[in-house]
């Protein structure tokens, strides 16, 4: 598989957006208070690494297969509520990192919009459509987490 020139420069994007949501989230889970966050942030993390993995992939030549889907059609974790709505130093910092992580998926999805229309292959269309799902899917994660939590 030859990629144009546009397509090699999209993926250098996707891969750097990753590669920043890896890093994010890794950072996050070693500053989260709540458990429940630090959870969260280390499960998102290793989704995104299986991301970039696959953008390597793709990158390399390598045509992905058709997804299966699976990842996307979890169950999405049920938060039980750790922060009243009263302000604490601990919810006001879990608060900033998940804000924080909210914008940067919000980022990722548009990211991979724009993308998803700009490969000629329908593999590679179909698995970044099958990432950008993901990110909503992650995005939706840190909303619930934030909402049962006070924080938005």
């Amino acid at each position: 598989m030859q990629l144009s020139q546009k397509e090699t420069s999209l993926l250098k994007d996707m891969k750097d957006t990753e590669k920043l949501c890896i890093d994010k989230y890794t950072q996050g889970a070693q500053q989260a208070k709540d458990p429940q966050l630090k959870q969260l942030f280390i499960s998102i993390a290793q989704i995104e690494q299986g991301h970039y993995d696959t953008l390597t992939k793709i990158e390399n030549g390598n045509t992905p297969p058709q997804s299966s889907g699976n990842s996307s059609s979890q169950q999405s974790p049920t938060f039980t509520e750790n922060y009243g709505p009263a302000d604490s130093e601990d919810k006001k910092n879990d608060a900033f990192l998940a804000s924080d992580l909210l914008a940067t998926e919000k980022h990722a999805s548009h990211l991979y919009d724009t993308c998803v229309f700009e490969f000629k292959d329908e593999n590679i269309r179909n698995t970044i459509n099958h990432i950008q799902k993901e990110e909503q899917q992650h995005g939706k994660q840190l909303y619930d987490y934030m909402q049962k939590n006070n924080m938005y």
